[in-house]
């Protein structure tokens, strides 16, 4: 299992993967439609052939794709889960932090709440 600062490193990448709507849109492809050729994709998406073939590259250096060698010279695109799953750890581990702190907080103020005297009401009126 990575590191912390390589999960951490793993999950930047991948956000910068998917903040671009054209690549979120390459690898829902390849989800629905499995492994793909940049032309394949070409047809399925409205994006140019080389607009794709430099979006694959980012997904490739990010590692959610997988160039492999198909018929006749063409790569085939295939979805890499890992460092999707990476990504997710990062996450998970920093919603447990913020829930922590939540929880630290939250027991604060009760406690606060808990110390204060209660006002009585006088004649209807605080």
């Amino acid at each position: 299992m990575p590191t912390r600062p390589d999960i951490e490193a793993v999950a930047e990448e991948v956000f910068t993967a998917l903040a671009d709507p054209s690549r979120r849109g390459i690898l829902a492809a390849l989800a629905a439609g499995g492994p793909a050729t940049a032309t394949d994709l070409a047809a399925r998406l409205p994006i140019s052939r080389q607009a794709i073939a430099k979006h694959l590259a980012l997904l490739a250096e990010a590692g959610l794709v997988a160039a492999e060698p198909g018929e006749r010279r063409r790569v085939r695109y295939r979805l890499r889960s890992a460092p999707m799953q990476v990504a997710q750890q990062f996450l998970a581990a920093l919603a447990r932090d913020w829930d922590r702190q939540l929880d630290a907080l939250q027991d604060h103020l009760n406690a606060v709440n808990a110390a204060q005297p209660t006002r009585k009401k006088r004649n209807g009126h605080e």
